[in-house]
């Protein structure tokens, strides 16, 4: 149960982060208070789920979903451009993530 948390604690980190661009610099409140939100849900699971994993194992997972689900997003829904090397280093954190999960016990 504690890898769900992480992966919901992961997918909130992309909603706030989400959120946080749609607020224009916290100035548009309904987006403000939705970030806000999702950052809470966010630390409360990853708090669940370092209940039962090592932080040295739960907190890079966490940051590289943010990361790589941000990088979507960006890409999908606010036009983001970037260069091949950038889609490079987007697989090298996905397979150390994949890596991360793999080698924990």
């Amino acid at each position: 149960m504690s890898w769900v948390y992480l992966v919901i604690a992961g997918i909130f980190e992309v909603v706030w982060a989400t959120f946080m661009k749609l607020s224009d610099g916290f100035s548009k409140l309904g987006y403000t208070s939705l970030t806000i939100v999702g950052m809470l849900i966010s630390f409360v699971c990853l708090a669940e789920a370092t209940h039962r994993l090592p932080m040295s194992i739960a907190y890079p997972i966490w940051t590289g979903i943010g990361a790589i689900g941000s990088v979507l997003l960006g890409v999908w829904f606010f036009g983001d451009k970037l260069s091949p090397i950038t889609w490079f280093f987007v697989a090298l954190l996905l397979i150390g993530i994949i890596g991360i999960k793999m080698t924990s016990h």
